[in-house]
């Protein structure tokens, strides 16, 4: 179990279901009160009751369209407000539809890019005077195997992973004199809902079921490093140690792995 999140506040978006939702409910497991950010109102209600329930916390929830920035200005403000200290933010909405760049449509892109990375760079910057304030957060960014190795029908999804990843490892260094601990959580598919849209024909999960991670599993490895200096969250182990000989030596990845890469 990890360390007791007792009388601490976190801001979880996505929080109505999928990684977020475990995440939230492993911080209400170890005392922690969840402050859930989703669209979903009626999930959000039920997963309070739940949380009430089953933990005795009580979590709150706001209903926000994170393609919508000034819904984002309006919820942060209110949340800072209405609450004394958050303690961390947890950026875990993300949005992926797989298909070839010429076959992709432009608000696709458009939605990939608002979500992953436009929302989380705002979400960030406006939670960042209030832990500067508190010299203490820790900021988690939910980013992608993808980030580090792209492939086919990936693109753009990769490229917004991408764009996190970089993001967060300058975030991380100009956070080092606050006190801000910033971290990445890079992980391959996990067994969500995220891949109704991904994937609508469910061809790719077919083929990567076997390696898919258990959403649960991924909540509790990153509970586990809440407040520490962990610096990158890398799951499963095989696909971290593939994107690092990939950086080393990409040309043989992608020939040699060409039947894998193009499994979407």
């Amino acid at each position: 179990m990890q360390t007791s999140f007792q009388g601490k506040k976190f801001v979880v978006t996505g929080a109505s279901s999928g990684i977020g939702e475990m995440l939230v409910r492993k911080i209400a497991a170890s005392g922690g009160t969840p402050i859930m950010l989703a669209r979903s109102l009626d999930k959000l209600r039920q997963l309070q009751e739940q949380l009430k329930e089953e933990y005795q916390v009580k979590g709150y929830y706001y209903k926000v369209d994170l393609t919508n920035l000034e819904e984002v200005d309006e919820v942060v403000v209110q949340v800072i407000r209405e609450h004394e200290t958050i303690d961390a933010l947890i950026n875990n909405a993300g949005v992926g539809l797989f298909h070839y760049v010429d076959e992709t449509k432009w608000q696709d892109i458009e939605l990939m890019f608002q979500v992953n990375v436009l929302a989380v760079i705002r979400m960030t910057k406006l939670f960042l005077p209030h832990f500067k304030a508190n010299n203490a957060g820790h900021i988690v960014n939910i980013a992608s195997q993808a980030g580090k190795i792209s492939t086919p029908k990936s693109a753009v999804y990769a490229s917004t992973k991408h764009a996190i990843i970089g993001f967060t490892n300058a975030l991380r260094q100009e956070m080092v004199a606050h006190n801000i601990a910033v971290t990445t959580v890079n992980l391959g598919p996990v067994r969500t809902n995220f891949f109704s849209l991904a994937d609508p024909e469910g061809s790719y999960q077919e083929n990567v079921n076997k390696y898919m991670l258990d959403p649960e599993k991924v909540a509790m490895k990153i509970t586990q490093h809440l407040f520490t200096s962990k610096r990158e969250i890398n799951m499963p182990l095989w696909m971290d140690l593939g994107s690092r000989f990939y950086q080393v030596f990409p040309g043989i990845m992608e020939k040699v792995l060409k039947k894998q890469f193009n499994k979407k």
